[in-house]
C-alpha cells in the first residue's frame, strides 16, 4: 500500500506540472484582458501602465516561472477584475459547488442503484424496460435543455421550488451549508437533479449489468442450493460484489460533477466555482481561470487515489502494490 501511494504521488506531481504548463500557456495566449480593464478613452500611456501593472509586459515563459514560484507558496495570482487572490475567490465559491456535487452524487446513488437493481432482477418486466429507456434519455438529453425544462415545469408552472439562487445557509458541526435549512434544500433540488441525471443513468446501467452477471455466477447458485433466502442472496452476496465497480466509477464521477457543473451553475445562477469560471472567461480574468483549472486537476488526482484505495478495501484480491507494474 505504501509503495503504491508513493508511486501515485510521484505520478501526480508529474501530471500537475505538465497540466500547469498546458493550462497557463493555453489561457495566456487567448485574448487581451487589458482592454477589458482600461477605459475606452485611455491613451497609450495608460494602456502601457496597465500592462506593466498586471505583469503582462514580461515574456510568457517568465510569467509562467513567476506563476510556478507563487503556486509553490500557495499563491495562484490575483484576479484582474476583483483585485483579490484568485485562490481566495475560488475557495469562497467552493462550498456551494461541493454541496451541489455531493447532493447530485447522493441522488445518483439513492435513485440509480435501486432502479438498476430492479432492472437487473426483473429484466423482462415492462417497468424494467421503461427504466432502461429512461436511462438512455438521461445520457442523451443536453444538460442546458433539461435545466430549462425543469425550471419551466417545477418553478414557473407548478411553483413548487425556486428557480435560481442558493438559499439560506446554517452551520452544523462547524460546517456551513444550505443543506441544513429548508430554504436551502428547496433551492438546491432543481440544480442537483439536473446535474445528477447523467450519473443516475450511469448508476442504473452499471448496477443492472452487475446484477445480471452476478446472478449467473456459481456462488449465487450455491447460495440458492443451501436454501438461503432470495433477500439474503441479493443484499449480502450479489450487492457486495456489484458495489465494487459501482463505487469505483461513481467515485471518479464525483470529480466530474465538481469540474463540469459549469452549465448547471450558470442556468440556475448557483454561486459556485463554475459560475465564477464563466464570469472569469467572459472578462478574460486569466488568474482565476488558471487557478480554477489547476484546482480541478488536483481534485481529480486526489479522488482517483482515494477510489483506488477504496477499491482495494472492497476487494482484498486487489494488490495495489502490483498495479501499474
Amino acid at each position: 500500500m505504501t509503495v503504491f501511494i508513493i508511486r501515485r504521488l510521484l505520478q501526480a506531481l508529474l501530471v500537475v506540472v505538465l497540466m500547469s504548463v498546458i493550462v497557463f500557456f493555453g489561457v495566456n495566449i487567448v485574448g487581451d484582458p487589458v482592454y477589458m480593464l482600461v477605459s475606452p478613452d485611455a491613451d497609450q500611456d495608460d494602456i502601457a501602465a496597465a500592462i506593466a501593472r498586471l505583469g503582462l509586459d514580461r515574456p510568457i515563459w517568465e510569467q509562467y516561472l513567476l506563476f510556478l514560484k507563487g503556486a509553490l507558496q500557495g499563491d495562484l495570482g490575483n484576479s484582474f477584475i476583483f483585485g483579490e487572490p484568485a485562490l481566495q475567490l475560488i475557495m469562497h465559491h467552493m462550498p456551494a459547488t461541493m454541496e451541489l456535487a455531493f447532493t447530485a452524487l447522493m441522488l445518483a446513488i439513492v435513485i440509480g442503484i435501486p432502479l438498476g437493481l430492479y432492472a437487473g432482477l426483473y429484466s423482462e418486466s415492462p417497468l424494467s424496460k421503461g427504466i432502461m429507456a429512461g436511462s438512455i434519455l438521461g445520457f442523451s438529453l443536453p444538460t442546458f435543455w433539461v435545466g430549462l425544462m425543469l425550471i419551466m415545469l417545477f418553478a414557473v408552472e407548478l411553483g413548487w421550488v425556486p428557480a435560481t439562487g442558493r438559499g439560506d445557509t446554517a452551520t452544523f458541526l462547524g460546517i456551513q451549508s444550505s443543506l441544513f435549512t429548508p430554504d436551502g434544500l428547496s433551492h438546491i433540488f432543481l440544480p442537483a437533479l439536473n446535474l445528477a441525471l447523467l450519473k443516475i443513468s450511469l448508476a442504473i446501467r452499471l448496477t443492472r449489468a452487475g446484477v445480471r452477471e452476478a446472478l449467473g455466477q456459481d456462488y449465487v447458485k450455491y447460495a440458492r442450493a443451501k436454501g438461503l433466502t432470495t433477500r439474503r442472496i441479493i443484499f449480502v452476496h450479489v450487492m457486495k460484489n456489484i458495489m465494487i465497480p459501482v463505487v469505483t466509477v461513481m467515485g471518479l464521477e464525483f470529480g466530474s460533477l465538481i469540474g463540469f457543473s459549469v452549465v448547471t451553475e450558470t442556468i440556475f445562477a448557483w454561486p459556485g466555482m463554475g459560475k465564477l469560471l464563466i464570469d472569469a472567461i467572459l472578462q478574460l480574468d486569466r488568474p482565476v481561470v488558471v487557478a480554477y483549472l489547476m484546482i480541478i486537476v488536483l481534485f481529480f488526482i486526489v479522488i482517483n487515489l482515494i477510489v483506488d484505495i477504496l477499491y482495494s478495501l472492497l476487494d482484498p484480491r486487489v494488490r495495489l502494490q502490483d498495479q501499474g507494474a
